[in-house]
């Protein structure tokens, strides 16, 4: 963790108070209790699309008031952070009018439906960057601790040259025909389903692990389901995105990866997994386990060799010197609560904070290449990352692959947009 500031208590406007607006709302109610240096934020004000709703969202997440149109937020004065917890299609508007209005910006991922939005939002954040306020996206994973120590593994070369990767994330809250319909599940709100929705979360996660850009991509999607229930009961609403997807990709530096993600896998709650081999070595995490990592080591003796488990809960450990003891474990949660910090400190002290809008973009480049190669069947290039190597190899790295510098350029003005006002919480 960087050094701990004291900063005074910025003031909160939540956007959305679904499930996302919910698990933001804790972190910024704890952060102050958790970190030294870190003055408790105000939790000022909460809107949503319904006044009444919002009126016990605010009550229940601790916020002073609510109100039922998200401009009022913006426009208020007192207000010092934008935090984004809608619908995707309702990102770039709020975003757009947040930086514009000089507000510091979180915003729930992905950060767009489409490259085109991202980059908008990317060239306000630039502009806005010139004076002071950040915007970040809230890709909340790679805040985990035993994620941060699998980074921290990499870099340091302890499974040596990077050679390839598996991604997994699967949900089984669409795996029966009878599951009911929800915004997610159109492309107009959401942009893409499963693949926007969680193998982002995939794509963010290698590309922070590893230090690379997926270059190249081959992919293919399916929706199971074409139709499903809605409001009111026994209509039927067309599903326009994706059930699962599955791509392999092939990184700026050469590193090869396999990537999946559904939302129809029968028993899968909330299983992401990642597992990095390298020349020396191999790393494994999987979510349902968060405070362990998998490690192997070819240095290791033959008679002991196998994988160790790490269990990533002592204060030496990325995150941890601000929590319990040793062995004393965290959840799911917790990694809204280093989000909320780190956010905290970048904007009261200036620093950069990560993943960006162009962290934001990328990811989006890399679901729209997915999106694109299912549908004509043939490999895609990312937009922005530059292509491997003719060997394929890394570069002539050594111990890793090449670190990729990603670029956009952006100082064009932001601008409210006249889209309509549609604040419900996500799923």
């Amino acid at each position: 963790m960087p050094e701990r500031h004291r900063v005074r208590g910025l003031r909160i406007g939540l956007v959305g108070h679904g499930f996302m607006g919910r698990a933001h709302s804790f972190a910024w109610r704890v952060v102050d209790q958790v970190y030294d240096g870190i003055a408790q934020p105000v939790l000022a004000a909460v809107a949503g699309q319904h006044q009444e709703r919002a009126e016990r969202a605010a009550a229940q997440l601790g916020f002073e008031s609510s109100v039922a149109d998200w401009r009022v937020l913006v426009d208020r004065t007192d207000i010092d952070i934008i935090d984004i917890c809608t619908p995707v299609d309702t990102h770039a508007e709020i975003a757009l009018a947040a930086l514009a209005a000089g507000k510091h910006v979180l915003c729930e991922k992905p950060l767009a439906r489409t490259a085109e939005e991202a980059e908008l939002l990317v060239a306000s954040a630039a502009s806005a960057r010139q004076h002071g306020v950040l915007a970040m996206v809230g890709f909340n994973y790679r805040r985990l601790p035993a994620v941060a120590l699998a980074r921290e593994l990499v870099q340091e070369g302890a499974i040596g040259t990077l050679r390839h990767v598996r991604a997994r994330y699967l949900q089984d809250w669409l795996s029966s025909d009878r599951d009911p319909w929800s915004w997610r599940l159109d492309a107009a709100q959401a942009g893409a389903g499963a693949l926007g929705d969680i193998a982002s979360h995939l794509v963010d996660l290698v590309a922070h692990v590893t230090d690379t850009r997926i270059s190249s991509v081959a992919g293919m999607t399916d929706t199971f389901v074409s139709s499903r229930s809605a409001d009111p009961p026994g209509g039927l609403r067309p599903v326009t995105v994706d059930d699962a997807c599955a791509f392999l990709s092939r990184s700026a530096g050469g590193l090869a990866a396999v990537f999946e993600a559904s939302r129809c896998a029968p028993g899968r709650k909330n299983q992401l997994s990642l597992e990095l081999n390298g020349s020396d070595g191999s790393i494994v995490f999987d979510l349902e386990r968060l405070n362990e990592l998998g490690f192997y080591s070819r240095a290791d003796q033959p008679s002991a060799s196998g994988f160790r488990t790490i269990l990533v809960t002592d204060p030496s450990h990325p995150y941890l010197d601000a929590w319990w003891p040793p062995g004393h474990t965290l959840g799911w949660d917790h990694s809204f609560v280093h989000q909320a910090g780190d956010f905290l400190l970048a904007a009261v002290t200036g620093q950069p904070c990560a993943p960006d809008f162009a962290d934001g973009l990328y990811v989006q480049n890399v679901v729209d290449a997915v999106a694109l190669s299912g549908r004509t069947g043939a490999w895609q290039r990312v937009a922005g990352v530059t292509a491997p190597t003719a060997n394929g190899g890394n570069d002539g790295a050594a111990g890793k692959p090449e670190i990729v510098a990603q670029r956009y350029p952006g100082d064009a003005a932001s601008a409210r947009s006249a889209a309509g006002n549609r604040m419900e919480g996500q799923r």
